[in-house]
């Protein structure tokens, strides 16, 4: 995330657009993209100069690393604007052909798959496609993933929930956890765990689950303030991604970091492992240029850079290692489909009915 508290406005109005697809952007097709498109490695002195404009919702210390080398490696620079994932793709939605934005950079694929169903998305260079593997990407192929992370259960050290954290991300809903729970449902890496309750165990009991949270959890209103609030013990564990630990902890430092982060078996609903992922948009101005950045981003010196940041998210490009730290991904989860993920239209109004979202 960008760091920046995500009001319940923004995912609401996403909602809308996504569950009506009203004309909140253009409706043309989705296949090709628009104007001069290229392979990365047009990324050469013809492009030099050229300015793309990219709107991003991922963490804005790592995308301006990202943005500085690639115009130190292309010369072509790059306007950043950083934001809300659900508030920028909305504001593409109501742009439409009109957008400034050549590339948008997601921190979830629902948000990107609303703009590709409404035929905003061109499609990515085959070259960059086969960089990432190809379950980390769209299946329509317009947009590649960048990087991954893992939900998790932060719990306060040394209270029951570390002690004895949950079996499952649904016992999280059963009556023993009435009152020690925080969720922030307002961030858009809440809903695809929705999703992947859906998934698994149906709509029903998927109400029936948001249903125990509300009546167990205090809301927060981002995952850093619940993360605050588990690390203070003012409730004694939340479902995250697993970063936010690390980020707390390289904050705090660790002396004063009194949360334990605990992983969910995999193969639960709880163990997504979610991507985030980057598009050129079709109208854009700048083709070849915007699909040059697609390339840089799936290429070994970026993966490098995301690895080393400090947003602890995982590479996905082979060969390239994320911090030491982290445990082994493909041993703590296991990366949500994109296309089971959706639009994320379903899990966003189970939200809303359940009250959890305004």
């Amino acid at each position: 995330m960008p760091g920046t508290v995500r009001p319940l406005a923004a995912l609401s109005l996403l909602a809308a657009c996504a569950l009506a697809l009203t004309a909140c952007g253009s409706s043309g097709s989705s296949g090709g993209s628009g104007g001069d498109s290229a392979s990365p490695a047009a990324s050469g002195t013809a492009l030099a100069g050229q300015t793309i404009t990219l709107y991003s919702g991922q963490h804005e210390q790592t995308v301006k690393a990202l943005t500085d080398d690639f115009t130190k490696r292309t010369g072509i620079k790059v306007e950043l604007r950083s934001g809300d994932e659900a508030e920028l793709a909305n504001q593409i939605l109501q742009e439409g052909d009109a957008s400034p934005a050549d590339v948008f950079y997601a921190e979830n694929p629902p948000a990107l798959t609303v703009l590709g169903d409404k035929g905003l998305l061109a499609k990515v260079a085959p070259d960059t496609l086969k960089s990432v593997p190809a379950n980390d990407s769209s299946g329509k192929g317009d947009w590649v993933g960048v990087s991954a992370r893992t939900s998790a259960f932060l719990a306060a050290t040394g209270k029951g929930a570390d002690t004895a954290p949950p079996a499952s991300v649904l016992d999280l809903a059963k009556p023993e956890w009435k009152g020690r729970l925080g969720i922030a449902p307002s961030e858009t890496d809440f809903a695809p765990v929705v999703t992947q309750v859906l998934k698994a165990k149906g709509e029903d009991a998927a109400k029936q689950w948001l249903k125990g949270l509300k009546d167990n959890a205090k809301v927060y209103d981002s995952n850093e303030t619940l993360s605050a609030a588990i690390n203070s013990g003012e409730v004694e564990g939340g479902v995250v991604d697993h970063y936010y630990f690390y980020r707390m902890r390289d904050e705090k430092g660790a002396a004063e970091t009194h949360a334990t982060l605990h992983y969910f078996p995999k193969g639960d609903p709880g163990s997504l492992v979610d991507v985030s992922g980057a598009a050129v948009l079709k109208h854009g101005k700048h083709q070849a240029a915007a699909q040059a950045f697609l390339g840089y981003l799936a290429s070994a010196p970026a993966q490098t850079v995301i690895a080393n940041s400090a947003s602890y998210e995982y590479p996905l490009v082979d060969g390239v290692k994320g911090k030491p730290e982290l445990p082994a991904l493909d041993g703590i989860g296991t990366v949500a489909d994109p296309a089971q993920l959706g639009d994320g239209k379903q899990a966003l109004a189970l939200l809303q009915d359940a009250g959890l979202l305004q």
